[in-house]
């Protein structure tokens, strides 16, 4: 996706967090992040927000640490991350294109790193806060969930820090049944290989809207919630190892 695309959708994404964290009031349990309430929720992604901003606005190349906790709660906790995220949004907005600053994860430039990296951060935090009311999720643009299946599988756990092994090499394959997507996984001892396309065999396959599938790799949903062949045993190791 372009990288004015993911600020949109960052934008997006970060007013219904805040519209969803605030009906659910910041004493609300989060149900898929356990052991959360929505303020626990709001202090992450709003610290998140403000490092990310750091990076963008004043060009850092050396990893930084978050800020504190903030002291607000209710209201004014909401107040804080509508904030956070404007600010994100507008050094992004305005950020020079040929940035140089610090990023983790392969990509094109620094800047579109960032705005790859906080579109789905927020994205996946904004069905948290959604979980907390109890409702079901809006719906993603499948572009953007097949970008966010991209960067999981590929970026982080392409990278040697990945903690999904397997002693005995085995496949596991997605498949998006409203769109052409497809992602072939390659479990062993190394950290995975996914390339997309069905090429070969795979031990498991679950299939399902690509933004149901992006919601399950990412932990959101069971992998129950898709329709599954063969050993399904793989979807449980992605479940409980893959978390990043």
């Amino acid at each position: 996706m372009e990288i004015a695309e993911l600020i949109d959708v960052l934008d997006r994404e970060g007013h219904l967090l805040a519209d969803a964290a605030a009906k659910a009031g910041t004493d609300a349990r989060v149900p898929t992040c356990p052991g959360w309430q929505v303020r626990e929720l709001l202090s992450h992604i709003g610290r998140v927000h403000r490092w990310a901003t750091r990076y963008v606005s004043e060009g850092l190349t050396e990893r930084v640490q978050l800020s504190e906790e903030p002291e607000q709660d209710g209201a004014e906790l909401v107040a804080w991350y509508r904030e956070g995220h404007r600010a994100l949004v507008k050094a992004l907005t305005d950020a020079d294109p040929a940035l140089e600053a610090f990023a983790f994860l392969p990509a094109p430039s620094p800047l579109a790193f960032w705005a790859r990296r906080q579109a789905h951060e927020t994205a996946i935090h904004r069905v948290d806060a959604e979980s907390a009311l109890g409702a079901d999720h809006s719906p993603f643009d499948p572009a953007f969930a097949a970008d966010g299946i991209d960067e999981l599988l590929v970026r982080f756990h392409g990278m040697e820090r990945s903690r999904v092994r397997l002693d005995t090499p085995r496949t596991l394959r997605l498949r998006a049944t409203d769109t052409d997507d497809v992602w072939t996984v390659r479990l062993s001892e190394e950290p995975p290989h996914t390339t997309r396309g069905a090429e070969g065999d795979a031990d498991c396959e679950l299939t399902g809207p690509v933004g149901e599938l992006y919601l399950v790799v990412w932990n959101r949903l069971p992998y129950s919630a898709l329709s599954g062949k063969g050993d399904l045993s793989l979807a449980q190791v992605w479940r409980e190892h893959s978390r990043v």
